[in-house]
């Protein structure tokens, strides 16, 4: 693992799949054109519009996806996260997938996002993501040559921190945790969340994010995050569509895990964690 720049993109996805994907490509571009070797995309950077409309688009969204994310991957010669998008399963549902692709066109790695946000907030806005979308049960870590270890999840599990320590305790090096924060938890929640998880496991984290509103009352916090382990915030998209980039250096990473050896201390396990898939 040599130092390398990577880019959290920070987009305004809403129901059109053909503005999406042509807005992630310019973002994806102006990342590269900076010296990006891997970029990732939010939750949700294909399509963000209804539950219903997600399901009766389903085979057509998860298709344009996948051949994009290829494509645009090969184009560019990066490694990309598509961080969030349906793919159809059982039961009429779909499952809300990370993939990761390497330079040459080829899947690196392919997550189900486990934990499901189903909330009642109190601005009066409620969300079940459940009603359409299956849970996965695997955690994933790929491990690259040039680009370190990469730990796999999405939005809600960030909440979790065990899925992350999980990841840590596997070998993770970078957290990739891709969103669509809601405006009235970000604020308070999501650099807090996202510094923690950097500095208790010692990882870098890198968190493209949504911003602004996509249709309705849907509304996201932005704020797409570069954070390295100490929990110093690197880089910050801010609250328009951009990106946030930043260098993921191995030195300084095994600098902080010698100053702060917490996973070699670790005793206590938690709550059960569902098996990290490689």
């Amino acid at each position: 693992m040599e130092p390398y720049l990577a880019a959290a993109v920070q987009m305004t996805s809403t129901p059109d799949l053909s503005h999406n994907l042509t807005q992630a490509e310019a973002l994806i571009q102006q990342a590269v054109e900076r010296g990006a070797a891997l970029v990732t995309l939010p939750e949700n950077f294909s399509f963000l519009g209804t539950e219903r409309e997600k399901l009766i688009q389903v085979k057509r969204i998860a298709a344009a996806t996948e051949e994009f994310l290829v494509k645009t991957a090969q184009q560019f010669g990066i490694t990309l996260l598509g961080g969030g998008f349906p793919v159809p399963a059982p039961g009429g549902k779909v499952y809300n997938v990370a993939a990761l692709i390497g330079p040459h066109g080829e899947e690196l790695g392919r997550y189900r996002k486990i934990h499901l946000f189903d909330v009642d907030l109190p601005d009066g806005i409620t969300y079940r993501e459940s009603d359409s979308v299956l849970p996965g049960d695997t955690i994933h870590l790929v491990r690259t040559e040039k680009l370190g270890a990469l730990g796999l999840s999405v939005c809600y599990d960030l909440r979790f921190p065990e899925v992350y320590r999980a990841l840590a305790l596997q070998g993770a090096d970078v957290l990739l945790i891709p969103s669509a924060f809601t405006a009235y938890t970000g604020k308070d929640h999501w650099r807090v969340l996202l510094r923690a998880r950097a500095i208790e496991n010692t990882c870098y984290v890198l968190a493209p994010a949504q911003v602004g509103t996509h249709y309705s009352r849907r509304h996201t916090y932005g704020h797409a995050l570069v954070i390295d382990p100490w929990g110093n915030v690197l880089a910050d998209a801010g609250d328009m569509p951009g990106i946030a980039i930043a260098q993921i250096d191995p030195k300084r990473l095994a600098q902080v895990r010698q100053q702060l050896p917490v996973l070699q201390h670790q005793r206590i396990e938690g709550s059960p964690i569902p098996p990290v898939k490689e």
